[in-house]
C-alpha cells in the first residue's frame, strides 16, 4: 500500500490531442518502470509482461530493474520451433504470444538484465524482427520435410539467433555479482506460480479453468473463467491495493486511438443520449460518418453498456481478437465520473503526447479484454476461495 500514489484532487486536462473536453482525475497510480519500444516486432506480449514483472519487483521491495525482453523472446522462438516440429508444421511460429509465455521461459531458462542482452546484433537502434522471423520460418520447414532434426539444423538455428540477436552469455556480472540466467532469476525472488490468468466468457463454466481458444495460446495453457463483473473486480482490486495488471486484448477497434491517448467504446446508435445539437447533426449521417464524428475524441461520449452477451458475441464473431498486450498501472475518471484504466504501452514515447500511455474506458475494457494476469494475492478474497487458489 505504501507504494500507491493517490491523487484524488489532481486534474489532467487532455487538451492537445483529445480536444478541450476531456478532464481526467487520478484515482490511483502504481509505480512502474519507464516506457519501452517494441519497434518493428510483434513482441508486445513480452514488453507488457516484462513491465508487469518489473513492477512486481518494485512492489515487493526488490528494487528497480530493467530486464531483457529479447532474452525471453529468443527462448520463446526456440520453444516454438520445437513445438512446431513435433506438431509436424502445424504449430504457431509467429511473433505473438501471451503473458504466461514469459513465466514459462523464466522457469526453464531464467532471465537476464537488459544491459546484458539487448537482442540487437544488427545495424539498428531499434528492434526489427522481419528478416529474422522470415529466415526462421524458412529453416523450420526443412526438418519437417525430412522428418528429422539434424545436428546441422540445431547449429543453424542457434547461429541464426546469434547473428541477429547476439550470443547469450553463460555467465555475467550485474551490480557487482556474477550470475547465470537461472541464478539471476532465482536471486530476484519471484515465484512464477504466484501469477494467475483470468478471463470471462460464457461458453465455458464459471469458476473453472479452460484452455482459451486464441491462436497465441500456442502453449495450450488454462485460464480461470469468471463472470464479467468478477473479472473487472480483479482489475480494480489489484490497482487499488498496489498491484498492476498485465492486459491482453483487442486494439483493432476505431475507438482505440494511441495517438489521442484514449480507448473508448461509444454508443453511436443511441442518438437520443447525445446532445440535441449532436443528434440533429448526426441524424442524417450513415454509420461511417457517425463514427468519424464520434472518433474525434473531442469530448466524452456515452458508451455501450457491455453485458456478458455483448462480450461473448464479439468473441464468437471474431470482432474481438487478441492482438495486443499492455500494462494497466492505474485508474482515472473523466469529468462525467466515467472510469478509465491508465495503460502503459510499448510503442515508445514519441507516437503520442501522453508519454506512451493511454486511458482505456471501463466499457472498452469490459468488451475488449481477452484476459488479464495478476499476482494471486491481488484477487478479492472471496473470488480466490471460489477458484480454489491457495
Amino acid at each position: 500500500m505504501k507504494k500507491i500514489i493517490t491523487a484524488a484532487a489532481s486534474i489532467l486536462v487532455c487538451a492537445t490531442a483529445m480536444g478541450q473536453g476531456y478532464e481526467f482525475t487520478e484515482v490511483v497510480t502504481v509505480p512502474v518502470t519507464s516506457v519501452k519500444n517494441q519497434a518493428s516486432t510483434g513482441t508486445c506480449w513480452c514488453f507488457a509482461t516484462t513491465s508487469f514483472i518489473e513492477a512486481e519487483l518494485m512492489r515487493q521491495g526488490k528494487g528497480e530493474h530493467d530486464l531483457s525482453e529479447m532474452y525471453v523472446v529468443r527462448n520463446k522462438y526456440l520453444n516454438q520451433l520445437e513445438d512446431n516440429y513435433l506438431r509436424r508444421g502445424r504449430g504457431n511460429i509467429g511473433q505473438g504470444s501471451v503473458a504466461h509465455t514469459y513465466l514459462n521461459v523464466w522457469r526453464k531458462a531464467g532471465i537476464v538484465p537488459e544491459e546484458v542482452y539487448s537482442g540487437i546484433n544488427y545495424d539498428s537502434d531499434r528492434h526489427n524482427h522481419g528478416e529474422l522471423t522470415a529466415y526462421m520460418s524458412a529453416i523450420a520447414e526443412v526438418p519437417i520435410k525430412q522428418k528429422k532434426r539434424s545436428a546441422q539444423y540445431d547449429e543453424l538455428v542457434t547461429s541464426l539467433f546469434d547473428i541477429y540477436m547476439g550470443e547469450v552469455p553463460e555467465t555475467f556480472n550485474y551490480k557487482g555479482k556474477q550470475y547465470t540466467p537461472k541464478s539471476f532469476a532465482e536471486s530476484l525472488g519471484l515465484n512464477p506460480d504466484d501469477y494467475v490468468e483470468i478471463t470471462s466468457f460464457t461458453h465455458h463454466p464459471y469458476y473453472e479453468q479452460f484452455e482459451l481458444e486464441i491462436p497465441d495460446n500456442w502453449e495450450h495453457e488454462d485460464y480461470y473463467n469468471v463472470p464479467l463483473d468478477d473479472m473487472m473486480a480483479v482489475i480494480d482490486n489489484a490497482l487499488m491495493n498496489g498491484y498492476t495488471v498485465a492486459w491482453d486484448g483487442d486494439v483493432s477497434e476505431r475507438g482505440f486511438s494511441f495517438r489521442n491517448g484514449a480507448a473508448i467504446n461509444p454508443d453511436v446508435q443511441n442518438l437520443n443520449r447525445y446532445s440535441a445539437e449532436d443528434s440533429t447533426e448526426m441524424a442524417g449521417m450513415d454509420e461511417k460518418a457517425r463514427l468519424e464524428k464520434v472518433f474525434k475524441f473531442d469530448k466524452p461520449y456515452p458508451e455501450i453498456e457491455v453485458t456478458p452477451e455483448v462480450r461473448q458475441n464479439g468473441f464468437e464473431t471474431f470482432v474481438t481478437t487478441d492482438d495486443h498486450l499492455m500494462h494497466l498501472t492505474g485508474i482515472v475518471k473523466d469529468q462525467n465520473g466515467t472510469k478509465y484504466y491508465r495503460t502503459k504501452n510499448s510503442w515508445g514515447t514519441d507516437r503520442n503526447t501522453h508519454g506512451g500511455y493511454l486511458n482505456m474506458s471501463d466499457s472498452f475494457v469490459r468488451a475488449k479484454t481477452m484476459a488479464v494476469m495478476v499476482h494471486k494475492d491481488a484477487l478479492p478474497k472471496d473470488l480466490r476461495k471460489k477458484l480454489g487458489i491457495k
